[in-house]
């Protein structure tokens, strides 16, 4: 684990320290561009990791970013109810250009306002948590509370029974 050095990370680093709550981002010689990845990387248990998946409204064309514990997966039926919508899986381009990141590094903070956001109400069990710091090889702890803070999310049910 060492400081941030990729411009993209440090990107994040910037919009993180414009908010002003201390977080830092740290990088790994490792990928953690899965949910097992991050949590061997890290040393912590998998549903603390911040899965960040982006969907696509059927009929809208707009994001829908859900942000799921790394022990979950998301219920697409869920968050279609929450949207009010039929949704699917977003494709690597409208990732990128949605998001302005790469899947397997898409940072939850500073995306734009269109974007619709879910948090996983799982994630709320722990005191700490980490999301992706904008590359397959970085993240940055914080809890809960500023995750909903940082992204204006909905806290809700989001994992497959």
């Amino acid at each position: 684990m060492r400081p941030a050095t990729n411009p993209t990370a440090l990107r994040v680093q910037a919009q993180l320290d414009a908010l002003g709550l201390g977080h830092q981002i740290v990088e790994f010689e490792q990928t953690t561009r899965t949910a097992a990845d991050a949590a061997a990387a890290i040393g912590c248990e998998i549903g603390q990791i911040v899965k960040t998946l982006v969907f696509r409204g059927t009929s809208s064309g707009q994001a829908v970013l859900a942000l799921v514990s790394g022990a979950n997966r998301a219920s697409e039926q869920l968050l279609a109810a929450l949207v009010g919508e039929s949704i699917g899986k977003a494709d690597a381009d409208f990732v990128r250009v949605t998001t302005g990141y790469a899947i397997g590094g898409v940072c939850p903070v500073g995306l734009p306002e269109h974007v619709h956001t879910f948090i996983d109400q799982d994630l709320t069990a722990y005191s700490e948590i980490w999301a992706a710091g904008g590359t397959p090889a970085s993240v940055f702890r914080l809890t809960p509370g500023d995750l909903v803070r940082m992204t204006g999310g909905r806290v809700a049910p989001l994992a497959v029974s």
